[in-house]
């Protein structure tokens, strides 16, 4: 049975592998099947929902946040709430156990610069501070687990928030810590996007691709996202056209050894 937690000191199980994602879903989506793999094997994951908090009940909300709210069928009031719950459905399903961050998403937390599709998946704000709280976050995780290795977002597609989960972990990898990044999905689909992304990091070579065949895991990432209702149809436009989506990348990323993979990017 998955174990869902918000405060650090609750952490008991000894984990080697530690999954960073900015969003409710990042995890699942990009690097589910080896989350699933990684625990069947016994190999004990956690994932860290970076931007889980809720607003307070007197946030404003720009016309864009009010917007993707009604494109996700949730209430203002409740949707972080509801996405909660969605992410313990789906963890449960890959077999890896949830650590939430009370950060808030970017639309929440500077609704006038991200208040927008362009805002959200362009540059960082100068004056955004997510990256500055969630940095004694991680190096409080990394006390605790020195061993493990923390998973981050490549920052494929720009997402705001992914940016800046992937430059901490960077300079988290600069201490020392064992870091692997993993590709955004589904941006990483759209063509030139990661050639783009390693470029904008230094280039392709500093990077070593490692591919995980997830044939075994496969159905289990399918069927741990079609628990994220309120993204599907956004995201894909039904479980359908997601499934199909996920097999076909999967396919693309193919291991040596298999048909299906994911792939992360370690620095030489």
């Amino acid at each position: 049975m998955a174990l869902h937690f918000t405060h650090l000191d609750k952490l008991v199980a000894p984990y080697g592998h530690i999954v960073l994602a900015p969003h409710l879903d990042d995890a699942a989506l990009s690097c589910g099947g080896m989350i699933a793999g990684l625990a069947a094997s016994g190999q004990p994951v956690l994932v860290v929902n970076v931007c889980s908090g809720s607003p307070a009940p007197d946030t404003s909300y720009s016309p864009f946040a009010k917007e993707l709210h009604a494109r996700w069928g949730l209430p203002l009031a409740v949707a972080v709430q509801q996405r909660l719950v969605e992410d313990e459905m789906a963890l449960e399903i890959l077999g890896a156990d949830g650590y939430q961050l009370d950060l808030l998403d970017a639309i929440y937390r500077m609704p006038a610069p991200y208040g927008s599709e362009a805002g959200i998946f362009g540059a960082v704000a100068p004056d955004d501070s997510l990256a500055e709280h969630l940095r004694p976050r991680l190096d409080a995780l990394v006390a605790r687990f020195p061993a493990a290795i923390f998973y981050t977002p490549l920052g494929v597609g720009h997402h705001v928030d992914h940016q800046a989960v992937y430059a901490v972990a960077a300079a988290l990898a600069q201490s020392g810590v064992s870091v692997a990044c993993y590709e955004d999905f589904p941006y990483i689909t759209r063509d030139g996007a990661l050639a783009a992304r390693l470029a904008e990091l230094g280039g392709a070579e500093l990077f070593m691709p490692m591919v995980t065949a997830i044939d075994g895991a496969l159905s289990r990432k399918i069927a741990a996202l079609e628990a994220y209702q309120s993204q599907l149809g956004m995201l894909f436009g039904d479980p359908v056209a997601m499934a199909q989506a996920v097999t076909d990348y999967a396919k693309a990323v193919r291991p040596e050894v298999g048909t299906y993979g994911e792939r992360i990017w370690v620095r030489r």
